[in-house]
């Protein structure tokens, strides 16, 4: 199971203050913001992301190092459900360098409700 980076956009970012984030930060070590490509959605009390190949298109987020992925991602699988797969993407750090990271991607794309600053907050 590579890679051992997940980029988060919405409720498992730092502070959210569920059970789940908290769960990802201690079995992780963050190393801060990021950003991938890719379309942001709202959906009230959560967002969902969908990849893209346009240019300009980004999801602002958090990564994370993971210490143990084989034991955290599973839990983290089950809190997104089956409406989120979780993907292999390069994900972008500030200094412009580029890591695979894990991102939860909504399945299918929404109509509707479309964050073009690509900040969920």
């Amino acid at each position: 199971m590579s890679p051992a980076y997940l980029f988060v956009y919405g409720t498992l970012r730092r502070g959210s203050g569920n059970r789940h984030a908290r769960l990802l930060e201690s079995a992780a070590r963050f190393l801060g913001g990021a950003r991938t490509a890719g379309r942001l959605y709202s959906f009230g009390r959560h967002p969902g992301a969908v990849p893209s190949e346009v240019p300009g298109e980004w999801i602002r987020g958090e990564v994370f190092l993971l210490k143990n992925p084989t034991q955290t991602l599973p839990a983290l699988d089950r809190y997104e459900g089956a409406k989120y797969e979780r993907v292999e993407a390069l994900v972008e750090l500030p200094s412009g360098k580029q890591i695979n990271g894990w991102v939860y991607f909504l399945r299918r794309e929404p109509r509707a409700g479309r964050i073009t600053s690509g900040e969920w907050t």
